[in-house]
């Protein structure tokens, strides 16, 4: 991958083949890592998001419930729907939340995608953000790499009913105690464990990074690798209902640093009606 601070960081998807003491303050949670994983395992809103492509390839992301009207809504990256890189859209998407490792191949690789796809909740629509616009540059349209997704009912029940479900803030976001949650999928992970980074996040400001990259949240060292694209950016984190504050989606990446996109103050009102519409078709 290349660095953040060059022209442009890397995406962070993954494509396989398919085969407290005294008066001191209370200390933040989760504790810091710069790519550990997490320490309860898994997260009841947040999974592993997988896209089927053509000839038998899947691309894997990560992606967390996020609280709507409809309570079937998942936020992910708008380039784990389709980018610039790769403009074709999906045949069929997958997401499992509080997913946690599959069945090993003969290789010693997970089976992660193929069980995701198997026994994941459909993605029925999806919305990216206005402005993605995977036939314009990258570098163009990296502000906008977040995206919404609509997801199929179970026995009469949403995802959210399950579940539970994130809040999202959006911008002004600031800087602060912040965790980044997903299922690294390259080396040295395997894709099937949830892992963490966690720390002061800060704002990168005009002048510090290439334009694509202003505005976004930056934690490091963070050493997640291809497959978090998408995965959330938590804040207030409760273990108990296994959800927080959303502000931001992991959208590139180097091999010390991730980056986080916030939400623009339209996306309530996108997520608002996106959220309370019930019908399959509302792609784009």
């Amino acid at each position: 991958m290349t660095s953040t601070r060059a022209a442009l960081a890397a995406l962070m998807t993954c494509t396989t083949a398919l085969a407290l003491m005294g008066a001191s303050a209370p200390v933040p949670y989760p504790p810091a890592s710069k790519g550990d994983r997490w320490p309860q395992g898994t997260v009841r809103t947040v999974g592993k998001l997988v896209a089927k492509l053509p000839n038998r390839q899947a691309e894997s992301c990560s992606a967390a419930v996020v609280d709507s009207p409809s309570g079937s809504v998942v936020a992910t990256a708008a380039h784990c729907i389709a980018s610039p890189e790769r403009p074709h859209k999906p045949e069929a998407m997958y997401f499992q939340p509080a997913y946690e490792g599959g069945k090993r191949s003969k290789r010693g690789k997970g089976d992660g995608p193929k069980s995701v796809l198997a026994h994941g909740w459909k993605v029925t629509a999806w919305k990216t953000a206005p402005g993605w616009n995977t036939e314009k540059s990258l570098e163009s349209v990296l502000a906008y790499d977040w995206a919404f997704l609509r997801m199929e009912k179970r026995g009469g029940r949403t995802i959210q009913d399950v579940y539970g479900a994130n809040k999202l803030s959006t911008e002004p976001v600031g800087e602060g105690h912040t965790a980044t949650l997903g299922y690294p999928a390259s080396s040295p992970y395997d894709g099937e464990t949830l892992n963490y980074c966690a720390g002061d996040a800060r704002q990168y400001q005009q002048g510090e990074i290439p334009a694509a990259n202003v505005g976004a949240l930056s934690l490091r060292p963070c050493r997640l690798t291809q497959g978090v694209s998408g995965g959330p950016w938590l804040r207030d984190f409760d273990k108990k209902r296994g959800a927080g504050t959303l502000v931001a989606v992991t959208s590139v990446g180097s091999d010390d640093e991730l980056l986080g996109r916030p939400y623009p103050e339209s996306a309530k009102g996108l997520l608002k009606k996106f959220g309370a519409e019930k019908g399959p078709r509302a792609k784009g």
